[in-house]
């Protein structure tokens, strides 16, 4: 199968592009794949280390609010679409697919206009603004979540789960707390505010550190690798027990995640995939920052299955943390009880639906 795929600006929308191209190489190993990105995104910096074709369009989003750079966001948008369309006929892709951000908007809608079959994946419960332009004219339409379905036209929807899920799930972790410096027969919590950390999170834990030093699990505390300098600043002066570590970042994630006992974060659409593929309890903090508050109704579809709790940054504090930390690192039946919930909204084979529905629309 010949593949063009395309998403980018962040970490959601890239890494279930991988995962799909990893499933489509593990089926058909002759397979050829471009993935085509933006020249500001990080999958630049990302995909082509892989050894994976890349080729970069200049485009960027809109303004939400009226401006002047609207205007030339339409003209970076028909010029990327006039380039796309070269792209797709110079490689002859057998489908080409959109998994979010604005560039898979030109390349997926190009596709469209040259009667290449198309497909979009949309991670998150509330619909992406470029997925909601695409979905007009795709042929099939994928989601992660089943709310997201009545936000798309009826007839094209159909659901896989985020193909991430399943990469995650098949991974054999060897990791252990040792590595540390923990022990490895303590639960143990974990605290991460994704990828570059979240402040109001950062700072909530900081509050607390010296009530987590006193507790019989452990903490790894993820501050973000910008935010772990201004951490380690406001933690001078305090001593930190052996129970708690604190790390900028941590780069084998997958692999940690099976060992931890409860999760602390965000409530990304990759996060979460994440989470419900090995089944972790987890207490959510939604960023209030995205696009029509979608990470709240991610946290709600766990929250709803008591698979998950939610706590609001505006009522987030020190206390509003520990607490219902502390409740089930005590509780271990409750913890189990919560895993199982969260696995069973797993969709451990997500990649593999998503192959399918590709195979179905090339008639390969």
């Amino acid at each position: 199968m010949r593949l063009i795929i395309s998403g980018g600006g962040t970490g959601g929308h890239i890494y279930p592009a991988l995962a799909l191209i990893k499933e489509l190489k593990k089926q058909e190993p002759d397979s050829e794949v471009l993935y085509v990105g933006s020249t500001r995104g990080i999958e630049k910096n990302i995909v082509p280390k892989l050894g994976i074709k890349f080729k970069e369009l200049r485009i960027q989003g809109f303004k939400r609010s009226l401006s002047l750079d609207n205007f030339k966001t339409v003209y970076l948008f028909l010029k990327s679409v006039h380039e796309s369309k070269k792209i797709i006929k110079q490689f002859h892709p057998d489908i080409v697919i959109g998994t979010g951000g604005y560039v898979s908007g030109a390349v997926v809608y190009a596709a469209s206009r040259l009667h290449i079959p198309t497909l979009i994946h949309e991670q998150n419960s509330v619909v992406g603004l470029t997925n909601r332009f695409l979905s007009h004219y795709v042929n099939k339409i994928a989601i992660a979540f089943h709310m997201a379905a009545d936000q798309f036209p009826s007839g094209k929807v159909v659901f896989t789960g985020n193909p991430r899920a399943q990469q995650v799930a098949n991974l054999k972790s060897n990791f252990k707390w040792s590595q540390y410096d923990l022990k490895d027969d303590v639960p143990t919590a974990l605290i991460v505010g994704g990828s570059q950390g979240a402040l109001k999170l950062n700072q909530s834990t900081v509050e607390a550190i010296k009530k987590f030093n006193q507790r019989k699990y452990q903490l790894v505390f993820v501050t973000g690798p910008k935010r772990y300098d201004d951490v380690k600043r406001k933690l001078s002066g305090i001593d930190i027990n052996s129970n708690v570590v604190i790390k900028p970042y941590i780069s084998n994630m997958p692999l940690i995640l099976p060992k931890t006992d409860v999760i602390i974060g965000r409530a990304g659409a990759t996060s979460l995939a994440e989470i419900t593929a090995i089944g972790i309890p987890s207490i959510l903090i939604p960023s209030p920052y995205v696009t029509a508050d979608h990470q709240t109704k991610n946290a709600m579809s766990l929250v709803k299955n008591n698979a998950a709790i939610i706590v609001k940054e505006s009522d987030l504090n020190a206390d509003s943390l520990i607490k219902p930390i502390d409740e089930l690192m005590a509780n271990s039946n409750e913890r189990h009880q919560m895993a199982t919930n969260s696995r069973k909204m797993g969709v451990q084979d997500a990649a593999t639906r998503l192959y399918h529905v590709m195979k179905q629309l090339t008639g390969k």
